[in-house]
């Protein structure tokens, strides 16, 4: 989608803090970080929310978690961590493509909002 903030920091044309990248996926450091570490890992293929989530995309979605347990393993996160997703305007989604919030280094509250 070419007027999608997160299209545009997947295909290069926004700059950010790369923390993975691969054929499927990228993930990027928060510039807003809720955590000490914080970022975002999100599908190159343009998913509005978790609510478009099929059984056409799913496997990009598979592939979100398996990075997501690969970084946590490499970026040592041995005290756990969350990930959120947030989905629709009143859930707090800001940006219309599906993304992974990753936050690790500091004890999380519940409930989260």
């Amino acid at each position: 989608m070419s007027d999608c903030l997160f299209c545009k920091i997947a295909a290069g044309e926004i700059p950010s803090d790369c923390v993975y990248s691969d054929e499927l996926v990228y993930a990027f450091n928060d510039i807003d970080p809720q955590a000490p570490r914080h970022f975002l890992v999100i599908p190159r293929e343009h998913i509005r929310s978790c609510a478009e989530v099929s059984a056409e995309n799913s496997a990009v979605v598979a592939h979100i978690f398996e990075v997501i347990a690969k970084l946590a393993a490499e970026l040592g996160f041995k005290d756990g961590f969350r990930v959120v997703s947030n989905c629709g305007a009143s859930a707090g989604q800001s940006v219309e493509h599906l993304h992974f919030h990753v936050l690790s280094g500091r004890d999380m509250t519940w409930p989260p909002g």
